[in-house]
């Protein structure tokens, strides 16, 4: 275990168990005739999403797309800033596929609130989010999930894509990180 890492919360194992699980699911629900036509694509919230799409995206079976957006409202901070700055948007046009948002976290909604509202604008077929890890954050907005990889205490975490000032995203594992380790 890294020595700024106070405890583990999701082991390595237990990150690779549900993302296959939430492939296989996602993967049966997208192969039904009447999804299939219109196109999956998914869309990565960059940069804490983007092991966690690569996984999930290996772990599907069907037919799919990737884009990428990089949208933030942390800065360096441990905390949301509440303005949301988009960074990077989508190379492709969404109009007409079934959308689904790869999502690294969610903490106070406000961020991907705002990235929902923005896409449901461009006229998917279906938009759906699925993040790795829900926060329990009191008065989160009320952000409808697909499915959820993990429901999450609420602690600064890190790994597995999730980082503080662009440090620990390599890590195999999310655990919280020491108060040191950011004070």
């Amino acid at each position: 275990m890294h020595p700024d890492i106070e405890r583990i919360v999701f082991s390595q194992n237990q990150i690779h168990q549900r993302v296959s699980e939430l492939g296989a699911a996602l993967s049966a629900e997208y192969a039904t005739p009447e999804l299939r036509g219109a196109g999956v694509e998914l869309v990565c919230v960059l940069k804490g999403a983007a092991t966690f799409m690569s996984d999930l995206a290996r772990a599907m079976t069907i037919p799919l797309e990737m884009d990428y957006m990089a949208v933030s409202s942390y800065g360096t901070g441990t905390t949301s800033s509440g303005v949301v700055t988009f960074q990077k948007d989508l190379s492709s046009d969404i109009t007409g596929k079934h959308v689904i948002i790869a999502e690294d976290v969610i903490d106070t909604g406000l961020t991907l609130q705002r990235l929902l509202q923005v896409l449901a604008a461009r006229n998917p077929a279906s938009l759906e989010v699925v993040p790795l890890l829900r926060k329990d954050v009191p008065g989160q907005a009320d952000i409808d999930c697909k499915m959820v990889g993990f429901e999450c205490p609420n602690d600064f975490i890190v790994g597995y894509g999730l980082d503080y000032a662009e440090r620990y995203r390599n890590l195999p594992y999310i655990g919280v990180l020491k108060p040191e380790a950011y004070q």
